[in-house]
């Protein structure tokens, strides 16, 4: 008698390979580790200073960009939460509480981008040309984050290229954090910026290897996108013109 195996695709033992409980808490720890940049990157000048009873005295559109992006990254977490625990149902219909959660984020940043340096003026303890270089980093993050998380919402229906954007979107947000860690540690170093920034990104893309055949595209085509963040400062932000346009929008908006 003569047995025949079935055939397998090569799809099928990927979608297999990705779909292991493993796998799945292997976003749960990515989610945790980009928390805890930023709570160290934001712990000495905010959420350390609250934790001391300490008043921080900034607008409250700064307090309310904090509450609203700290929400993210904690919806983020049930999300990968209830994926890696097989509660896939309730992940899609909390997703579309999420796709207007990520449009309020992208408001707030947006909103914070321009109250921040306005503030910082107004306090006298930063220079028009740093304020300048101040506002267009934020909207510069922002453009990041938008084009990552609106191609998220676009591949809802392709979980494994969506939870790969989702990582990349936030992964845009919190540069800003990576960047005060850094600061706090070994001063400004641009590259230290870099791979303490996309670290978790790096992680992630080495799981890939790990665990597919190959990385994921969504990986490969975002990845230089958020690389070209750091260089894309210093020629266009810190350039004449970027701090031109910087001092221009100010102006217009004091």
């Amino acid at each position: 008698m003569v047995t025949t195996q079935p055939r397998v695709s090569a799809s099928a033992v990927t979608a297999d390979a990705t779909s292991r409980p493993a796998v799945r808490r292997f976003y749960v720890g990515v989610t945790l580790f980009m928390i805890a940049i930023v709570l160290a990157g934001f712990w000495p000048s905010y959420f350390g200073r609250f934790a001391r009873g300490i008043a921080v005295d900034l607008p409250g559109v700064i307090h309310l960009h904090a509450a609203t992006f700290m929400g993210w990254m904690a919806l983020l977490l049930v999300q990968v939460f209830l994926v890696s625990t097989g509660q896939t149902r309730l992940h899609r219909k909390l997703g579309t509480f999420g796709i207007g959660y990520g449009c309020l984020v992208l408001l707030m940043g947006l909103l914070v981008s321009v109250a921040a340096p306005l503030h910082h003026l107004a306090a006298g303890d930063m220079p028009m040309d740093e304020a300048a270089g101040l506002l267009l980093s934020g909207l510069f993050d922002m453009a990041l984050f938008a084009g990552f998380f609106a191609a998220a919402v676009a591949n809802r229906r392709r979980p494994e290229t969506h939870k790969r954007l989702i990582v990349l979107a936030t992964v845009a947000l919190i540069l800003p954090g990576a960047g005060r860690l850094v600061l706090a540690v070994a001063g400004l170093q641009p590259l230290v910026v870099l791979l303490v920034w996309l670290s978790p990104l790096l992680i992630a893309m080495s799981y890939d290897v790990l665990t597919r055949p190959r990385i994921h595209p969504a990986y490969l085509i975002g990845a230089p996108i958020l690389i070209g963040r750091i260089p894309a400062h210093f020629i266009v932000i810190e350039s004449e013109a970027g701090r031109d346009l910087g001092r221009s929008l100010l102006s217009a908006l004091m």
